[in-house]
C-alpha cells in the first residue's frame, strides 16, 4: 500500500517554507549587535545636528541659542506655557548635552547613561514643542531600547565588560 499526499498539503507547505526562508534571512541580516549600533547612531544624529547649531566655537554659545530659550521656547505645563528659567544656563547645558551625549552614544561609552540623558532631553523637548510628539516618541523608544538592551558588541562599554543585556 502506498501513502499518497493530498495536493492541498503541498500548497500549504510552500508558504511555510517561504516564511521560514524569510525568517532565516532576517536573522542573518538583523544581527542584535548591528541593530544596537544602528539605534545608537539613529538617536545620536538629530541631537548632534541640533547641538552643533548652538555653538560658535569651543564653549562659545551662539546668541541665537540663548535667544530661543529666552524668547521663543516655552514649557507647556498645566497652567502655562511658562518661560524657561535661566535661559542662558539652559541653552548652555542643552548645547553641551546635545554634543557630548551623542558622541558617548556613538562610541558606546557610558551608553546606557547617555541614552537616559537623551531620554530626559527628549522629555523637555516634548514639553517645549508638543506638536512634535511623533518624532519625540521615536527618540524616546530608541533611548529606552538602548538603555534596556545596552550598547551591543560594537562599543567601548562591551570591551570594558558591559556584556549582558538587562532582563
Amino acid at each position: 500500500m502506498t501513502a499518497t499526499t493530498h495536493p492541498s498539503t503541498h500548497a500549504r507547505a510552500a508558504p511555510t517554507r517561504l516564511v521560514g526562508k524569510a525568517r532565516r534571512l532576517a536573522q542573518t541580516i538583523a544581527q542584535p549587535w548591528l541593530a544596537q549600533f544602528v539605534l545608537r547612531i539613529a538617536l545620536a544624529v538629530p541631537f548632534w545636528k541640533s547641538g552643533m547649531l548652538k555653538w560658535d566655537g569651543f564653549l562659545q554659545l551662539k546668541d541665537t541659542a540663548v535667544y530661543l530659550f529666552a524668547d521663543e521656547f516655552r514649557l507647556h505645563l498645566p497652567g502655562g506655557p511658562y518661560p524657561f528659567p535661566a535661559p542662558a544656563v539652559v541653552a548652555f547645558l542643552s548645547g553641551c548635552g546635545e554634543v557630548l551625549l551623542p558622541v558617548l552614544l556613538v562610541l558606546g561609552v557610558g551608553t546606557r547613561l547617555a541614552a537616559l540623558g537623551l531620554l530626559a532631553m527628549t522629555g523637555v523637548i516634548e514639553l517645549t514643542i508638543p506638536e512634535g510628539w511623533p518624532i519625540h516618541l521615536t527618540w524616546a523608544a530608541m533611548a529606552l531600547a538602548i538603555a534596556a538592551w545596552g550598547p551591543g558588541r560594537l562599543s567601548v562599554d562591551h570591551w570594558l565588560g558591559d556584556r549582558a543585556p538587562r532582563s
